[in-house]
């Protein structure tokens, strides 16, 4: 599992994206951007940012630190805006917290350049998560202390949200053509022989074992949480051998 925080200060709102994190001090002194489990994704977009987040460090991209956060839902009362005040009531208990990258900077594909092996590894990984969201519009890269961290992974394994077709939607191309990292000639190939075999049963297992029994329960078709975390893994597993052939739309 995830290190275990709680949450002793309720510092911001952060309006950003849809789900509206907040950032949040922890008793153990750190700072941490908090995702909710009532925000209106849902519980899901929190599985998916543990499974690939997780997914992504073993492999060695950088991510920031994810723990669980025990959130009082008294803890915002002073908050003076109501959706914030709503959705912390609505979130007490575990959720998400990312490390907070303090001074990082947005990337910037015409500031920032990015060596095709580095690019490769970035787009071959989200090919195997299906990720949609690291398009030049909206990156989610951050430039801290010159280094490239991926961060919001929550857009990513669309096949979670319909199970029965899981196995027909993870068999997909993916398309990488509005990619952020496109214009930098990602090495795939490389990306591939290096990071493919790595992608095994028994990490996947380790990978999904992070996610709190909590997040698992009461999904349909399935019955104790190890069964649906078994789920998240057969099609990463199966994809990690075959998605290099099927990224389309870069040279």
């Amino acid at each position: 599992m995830l290190k275990e925080v709680i949450a002793t200060r309720f510092i911001a709102p952060l309006r950003e994206g849809g789900s509206l994190p907040g950032l949040v001090e922890a008793d153990d002194l750190r700072t941490y951007v908090l995702k909710f489990t009532g925000a209106g994704q849902g519980r899901k977009t929190l599985v998916a940012e543990v499974v690939c987040g997780e997914l992504a460090r073993r492999l060695g991209l950088r991510v920031p630190r994810l723990v669980t956060v025990e959130l009082d839902p008294e803890l915002g009362l002073a908050e003076p805006d109501q959706e914030v005040q709503n959705l912390l009531r609505s979130s007490g208990g575990t959720n998400l917290g990312m490390g907070f990258l303090s001074g990082a900077l947005g990337f910037d594909p015409l500031a920032f350049p990015v060596s095709p092996g580095e690019a490769g590894r970035i787009v071959w990984f989200d090919a195997l998560v299906n990720n949609v969201d690291r398009s030049w519009r909206n990156p989610n890269l951050l430039m801290w202390r010159g280094e490239l961290w991926l961060v919001d992974h929550g857009a990513t394994m669309i096949w979670h949200h319909n199970w029965p077709g899981a196995e027909v939607s993870a068999a997909r191309p993916y398309d990488a053509s509005d990619h952020a990292l496109a214009p930098f000639a990602p090495d795939v190939a490389s990306a591939a022989a290096e990071l493919a075999p790595l992608v095994t049963e028994e990490l996947l297992a380790d990978v999904t074992a992070r996610v709190p029994d909590a997040w698992l329960t009461g999904e349909p078709g399935f019955g104790a949480p190890d069964d649906l975390r078994r789920a998240y893994a057969r099609p990463l597993l199966a994809r990690a051998a075959v998605i290099h052939d099927r990224i389309q739309g870069i040279k």
